[in-house]
């Protein structure tokens, strides 16, 4: 009865582990703040190299007594132009203005502004616009939600109004350029937004010269702000390719020398376009237009320099990192895709002869020191992506050359972490490579977690703030090979301890991780929590030997969901501004709108798998375990049959990262980080595997009358000593064995597990005899 509930009480394990990460939320939302007026000044272009006390005095003594941070531009299209920014800025949304998409650059979108009277404004092109946002576009955005919360607002310029106008094109008060005293017109409307121009010269004079004439409109805008206003600078928008972050400066009563951040961020220093329309109606007091906003308000937190200059140092070193991530990710994850395809061919031939044989007749084993090459280039192989992760320690992006400065830091870790590898104890058994590769991963990408994941913003291997789609927590190459990691040092450490204790091992080590991925705290990835704990599940129902039958998958799956539905429950319940992706997408799906999520989600899983490196390496990864390791030849099966709680690892990792995958919109690239720690691994194992397949063992653990390990008798295994079980203690006293399987065997090939049990895998391998003692029949059949 017990053996039967076992499955069934690790369900319950890894559901409550689960749901306990994803339930409880941090508290981003600071106290309610309240205005009487809100004024949003743009500037297309403006970035925090462009601010300094001589050229913008007035954006400098801003900046001095309010809160700043870096603003990220990300609209429906890349990169973010002019037109397109002002549009977001007044949806709240991910929008753009129709035909304003051009490969190469920001085209000269010109905008047609009438005036029938001498109060507002009209864009006659407003409602073509709005249809094209919500028909071809697929966040279903909507232009002038912002305006359309307020009774009044005030448009100044032609950026301005593009934000102001309402869905049907009406702006309710329009000035063209700022009056002479533009108190009046800024104090008749609880909204106002101004258009200061745009700063996008090349070269640093003409730019320069821009910031000034920019700063000289802000300084009118700021003697004539009405009582208790806040006022908001933002570089609204890009004006070339590639993207940049941008200034965000906020000024008024509880926004006080603090670095701006958001929810939709969770990041301090960082927040999006969309943050902005959001955190206007929240000081305003106003309520959120339901289904239209994807932002969240931007609140104001402690921790900034007291230094200004240091404080603006720190949002300006980001934007050269992001730009610098953007050029050196490309070439890095083609360089390791070509890598690793062409040590999965060289390990092809090493794997055919590897296998030793006993007779006088056989391929010539290869040269010990070509092996031990190969074992160490795995090593460095599987080592690859951790190591650049940790390169973003060492600031190489502030050189002159970013690029060869990122790979000099990469390879001197790769080597470093390869040696680690190989002066590690137990490095000469079996598994040893493999354990402390995957402890490796995982304490590199679990330190960075919950350090607040400062090596993945904006790394190499982690996620660009260009890009809008994460900025704190895990990234999906951080999640890849965390999965990986994590599994593979619970299939490693449950493989030393008896099989009753194995899926008792592998939940606890598992569970751990599922918290450090779903906890909003650490990795604040609930979808990939999801799948983890999948995968976990299906590690722990076969890590004590078997197969995934029907029954141990259906529990995993249960285990999978029931978290999910467990944080969807929990999610549903919080206010709408402070839900998770679960919950945003099930309240989506209830208001009929779930639809725009499922295409996103389907369009991104196409766009990955059409352009990211990462395909190439899950699909030659896949290709080297199914057409080699997984042949008889491959060493494989022989390895997952002698330790089953690997493959239950390998097995649970590929669960895991197809999901994580396919429901995080990342197609393969969660597989082929994993992948690029996983096959490596697998392959060197496998090597070991078959280089032993001959050796003999006794009961006694390769001396007659020596006990195994655990008391019982060994084989095929490693031996706890760290030598590897099977070499017989005298090489003369004791003859090889044939290099064929015994057909008799009911699993052939197989020995008996490290810890001396047998039977594992659907059926029973012992000890083998000496030769000595075997028919001669038996021993000629080598030959």
């Amino acid at each position: 009865m017990l053996r039967r509930l076992t499955p069934v009480l690790l369900t319950l394990v890894v559901v409550a582990l689960g749901v306990t990460a994803l339930a409880a939320r941090p508290d981003n939302g600071g106290p309610k703040r309240s205005a009487d007026f809100v004024v949003l000044a743009g500037v297309a272009g403006l970035r925090w190299e462009d601010v300094d006390p001589q050229h913008t005095p007035t954006l400098w003594r801003m900046a001095e007594q309010g809160s700043i941070g870096s603003l990220s531009v990300r609209s429906a299209h890349r990169p973010t132009c002019p037109v397109d920014g002002w549009l977001t800025l007044g949806a709240g949304n991910f929008a753009a203005w129709q035909g304003s998409n051009r490969v190469g650059g920001c085209p000269a979108t010109g905008v047609t502004v009438e005036q029938p009277d001498g109060i507002g404004a009209n864009l006659p092109d407003q409602q073509s616009v709005v249809a094209y946002n919500q028909d071809k576009l697929a966040w279903g955005a909507t232009p002038g939600a912002l305006s359309e919360s307020v009774r009044c607002s005030v448009a100044v310029g032609p950026g301005a109004a593009v934000a102001a106008a309402r869905p049907f094109g009406r702006v309710d008060r329009y000035a063209p350029v700022l009056p002479a005293d533009p108190a009046a017109l800024l104090g008749s409307c609880v909204l106002s937004i101004v258009d200061l121009g745009t700063v996008d010269a090349d070269d640093p004079t003409v730019r320069a010269a821009q910031a000034r004439q920019a700063d000289a409109q802000l300084a009118r805008v700021l003697a004539a702000r009405p009582p208790r206003s806040l006022v908001l600078v933002a570089g609204v928008s890009d004006t070339e390719t590639p993207s940049r972050l941008h200034v965000a400066v906020a000024d008024g009563p509880g926004w006080e020398r603090g670095w701006l951040t958001s929810p939709s961020t969770a990041r301090e220093g960082y927040l999006q376009l969309v943050d902005l329309a959001p955190t206007a109606l929240e000081a305003l007091g106003r309520p959120m237009p339901e289904r239209l906003f994807l932002g969240r308000p931007a609140v104001s937190v402690g921790g900034r320099p007291a230094d200004l200059r240091t404080a603006i140092d720190q949002p300006a070193d980001a934007d050269r990192e992001a730009g610098a991530q953007r050029r050196v990710a490309g070439w890095f994850f083609t360089l390791l895709a070509a890598a690793q395809v062409a040590l999965a061919v060289a390990v092809l031939p090493l794997l055919r002869r590897a296998r030793r044989h006993a007779g006088p007749y056989g391929p010539e084993p290869v040269s010990r020191r070509v092996v031990a090459v190969v074992e160490l280039l795995l090593v460095a192989a599987a080592l690859a992506v951790p190591a650049a992760l940790l390169a973003d320690a060492v600031p190489w992006w502030r050189g002159s050359q970013a690029g060869w400065w990122f790979g000099v830091v990469t390879a001197l870790l790769i080597v470093g972490g390869t040696a680690a590898v190989r002066f590690s104890p137990g490095h000469g058994s079996t598994l040893g490579p493999l354990g402390a590769v995957a402890g490796l991963a995982t304490l590199v990408v679990g330190v960075d977690v919950l350090t607040g994941s400062r090596l993945q913003l904006n790394g190499v291997v982690g996620y660009s703030a260009l890009e809008g789609g994460r900025y704190s927590g895990l990234g999906t190459i951080g999640l890849g090979v965390f999965i990986a990691g994590s599994l593979l040092c619970g299939g490693w450490l449950a493989q030393r301890v008896r099989r009753p204790w194995r899926p008792m091992v592998m939940v606890l080590v598992g569970g751990a991780a599922v918290v450090i991925v779903g906890s909003p705290y650490l990795g604040a990835d609930s979808v990939g929590a999801i799948a983890l704990t999948a995968g976990v599940s299906v590690a722990a129902a076969i890590c004590s030997g078997g197969w995934l039958t029907i029954s141990r998958l259906a529990w995993a799956t249960m285990a999978g969901l029931a978290v999910m539905i467990g944080f969807a429950v929990v999610d549903l319940r919080r206010p709408a501004a402070e839900r998770g992706s679960v919950g945003r997408f099930l309240a989506a799906v209830g208001d009929g709108t779930g639809g725009l999520t499922v295409h996103r989600a389907s369009s991104a899983n196409v766009e990955t798998l059409v352009n990211s490196p990462l395909t190439v390496l899950a699909l030659a990864g896949a290709a080297l375990v199914w057409l080699a390791l997984y042949q008889p030849w491959g060493g494989l099966m022989r390895l997952f049959g002698i330790y089953p709680a690997i493959r239950a690892a390998m097995a649970g990792t590929a669960v895991a990262a197809a999901l994580g995958g396919l429901l995080g919109g990342s197609a393969l690239d969660v597989a082929g980080a994993a992948g690029a720690l996983v096959v490596p691994m697998a392959a060197l194992a496998a090597l070991r595997v078959l280089d032993h397949s001959t050796d003999r063992t006794l009961p006694g653990g390769g001396r007659p009358g020596e006990e195994g390990p655990a008391g019982g008798p060994s084989g095929g295994g490693d031996h706890p000593d760290g030598g590897r079980a099977g070499r017989p203690a005298d090489p003369e006293g004791a003859a090889r064995p044939d290099g064929d399987d015994d057909p008799s065997d009911p699993v052939p090939g197989r020995a008996a597990e490290d810890d001396g049990e047998a039977g594992t895998a659907g059926g029973t391998a012992g000890a083998q005899v000496p030769t000595q003692a075997r028919p001669a029949s038996t021993r000629m059949r080598a030959g």
